[in-house]
């Protein structure tokens, strides 16, 4: 096909094609370890390992974002997911947590996927930025994560 128009397909970013070789990575990672104990563990240590290699702000962010989640929402599994953190219920990613720096963004997410159960009437946020993480932010993650495996 000739590309006549001025919207040609540019592909995906730098930091997309990383994303994605990183989550081809974790699930050949993921696939070569043997008990369930021995795969949570690793992939414990693997979200750790990865949040301690993000840029200080983030790495901050992320760090307590982590802690907050396993303290209130202690049935949610730490993995990696295309390469940032996350936590999963019975495998399935229930929240994340983008770094800024990952995609070259002005703030670091903290999302929900459509396993959270965040429903509130016809339309609800699953997604939120994060430039701090305060004791205010801290008590609302709280309150989500509870939601999200209510």
């Amino acid at each position: 096909m000739s590309n006549t128009g001025s919207s040609a397909y540019e592909g995906f970013t730098a930091e997309e094609q990383a994303a994605m070789k990183d989550h081809a990575r974790e699930l050949k990672a993921a696939a070569r370890r043997s008990s369930r104990a021995d795969k949570a563990a690793e992939a414990a240590r693997d979200v750790l390992a990865k949040i301690a290699e993000m840029q200080d702000s983030d790495r901050i962010m992320a760090e307590r974002v982590h802690a907050v989640i396993t303290a209130n929402a202690p049935v949610l599994a730490p993995k990696l997911w295309y390469g940032m953190p996350a936590y999963a219920l019975d495998g399935k990613v229930v929240c994340f947590f983008q770094s800024a720096g990952k995609f070259k963004t002005r703030y670091a997410t903290l999302g929900f996927s459509d396993q959270a159960k965040l429903d509130e009437g016809t339309m609800w946020a699953a997604g939120f930025a994060l430039t701090e993480v305060t004791a205010e932010v801290e008590a609302r993650i709280a309150a989500l994560v509870k939601q999200a495996v209510s």
